[in-house]
């Protein structure tokens, strides 16, 4: 059987440091940094006092109070960038045949604000005080549910849950829903909303974020010798994946070819990759394999670079280690530097970023590499953003449990 050729046709995102498309892709450009110190809730006594939150998200203009009310924070973000890729796809407006379009999107943790609220009041109140809408206003399948009965798609109906390989998954797996016709539409991606008490003090309790307290917006800084741990970001990436012919025929317009998925397991550890990179090597070489390339024909790798000790390590070594003498060749970057780490939505969120940078031609700064560690000797473009001719791109999540997703994306002619 021959596989079907998908593109990207709609894009949309709730982010920190923006949350439409446009504003995420001109702040990127101009290493604007969306860490700041927390206000959602009381951090004096945390160990860390700062994320990478969403600002100024307009609920009322997706829901009414009603709706607000039945879905935990992740399910709006999640909902909204869900919308806003259909709006951008055009789909609204085509007469299409509903059982062949599906949703595909996750999340890492889930309703998390909503959890903890609810426990208070059952602490304080008792069960007879918890909302009947509390199950489905936190489990994670809920945003793919709530989007599919918006719309009345009838196709599938997915939400992978693989930690921070969570978007990637998902989009992997809405392109092999198409690809093997068992959809022609599929509308991907990840969503998360976890800093909350308990999202910031269980990672810190873990020491898995940094602790710069006194300078946040210099807190996430991937490759650089004084990284410290990852920042913890919120928000919401979501692409809408099309058959080529389908698209065509109604008239879309393609922002880039998925070309290539490809994932790996490192069956190593609960927490830290394996130190020689061997997973996340399968990983980018099953992507490339399934994209019928060769490793000299990638030129940039949105990488996961997270901002951790071992983790950005391990991620070069990786690299290195795949292309070789090709890797002195390649551009890699981290929106994490600006952004932090969105865990669940980070995929969707990089993935729609690495789609923005072939339809551009351009390649967003790392930002906060003062000093880069000599054990990470790859091109990371630190100074500022750049015009560059990429025909192919690999964008990369790795997750706790080591799971690990990449997804070539290509220029479309």
């Amino acid at each position: 059987m021959q596989k079907r050729r998908v593109v990207v046709t709609g894009l949309g995102c709730i982010s920190p440091v923006g949350n439409t498309v446009d504003d995420l892709w001109s702040a990127l450009n101009a290493g604007k940094s969306g860490v700041q110190p927390i206000t959602v809730f009381d951090a004096s006594d945390m160990p860390v006092k700062f994320s990478a939150p969403i600002k100024d998200f307009n609920a009322e203009k997706y829901f009414d109070i009603k709706e607000q009310r039945k879905l935990d924070l992740f399910m709006q973000y999640g909902m909204a960038a869900g919308i806003d890729a259909i709006t951008d796809s055009g789909l609204e407006n085509c007469d299409l045949d509903l059982e062949r379009i599906g949703v595909a999107i996750g999340s890492g943790i889930g309703g998390l604000p909503s959890i903890e609220k609810t426990h208070n009041t059952y602490l304080k109140s008792g069960p007879k005080r918890i909302s009947p809408f509390f199950i489905p206003a936190t489990i994670i399948n809920m945003i793919s549910g709530n989007l599919s009965i918006k719309y009345g798609y009838k196709g599938p109906n997915l939400s992978i849950v693989t930690a921070c390989t969570t978007g990637t998954h998902n989009i992997g797996e809405g392109y092999r829903q198409i690809q093997y016709s068992h959809a022609d539409l599929m509308v991907c991606g990840g969503a998360e909303m976890a800093t909350t008490p308990l999202g910031i003090g269980g990672f810190a309790a873990a020491r898995a974020l940094s602790t710069r307290n006194d300078d946040p917006e210099k807190a996430s800084r991937p490759w650089d010798t004084g990284r410290d741990g990852f920042v913890l970001g919120d928000g919401a990436g979501v692409l809408v994946l099309e058959e080529l012919e389908h698209a065509k025929r109604r008239g879309a317009k393609i922002y880039a070819e998925l070309s290539g998925y490809g994932m790996s397991a490192d069956a190593f550890h609960m927490t830290l990759p394996s130190e020689s990179g061997e997973g996340a090597q399968r990983s980018m070489k099953n992507a490339i394999k399934d994209a019928d390339l060769s490793i000299e024909d990638i030129s940039y790798i949105n990488a996961h670079g997270t901002s951790t000790p071992a983790g950005d390590i391990v991620e070069a070594k990786a690299v290195k280690n795949l292309f070789g003498n090709h890797s002195k060749n390649l551009v890699v970057n981290s929106t994490k530097s600006m952004i932090g780490h969105l865990l669940g939505a980070a995929g969707g969120v990089e993935a729609l970023v690495t789609v923005l940078s072939l339809k551009n031609q351009m390649i967003h700064q790392t930002i906060n590499v003062d000093n880069q560690d000599p054990e990470c000797d790859l091109d990371f473009n630190t100074e500022s953003s750049k015009k560059m001719n990429i025909n192919h791109a690999l964008t990369n999540s790795f997750g706790f449990g080591g799971t690990n997703g990449s997804i070539v994306f290509s220029k479309y002619d």
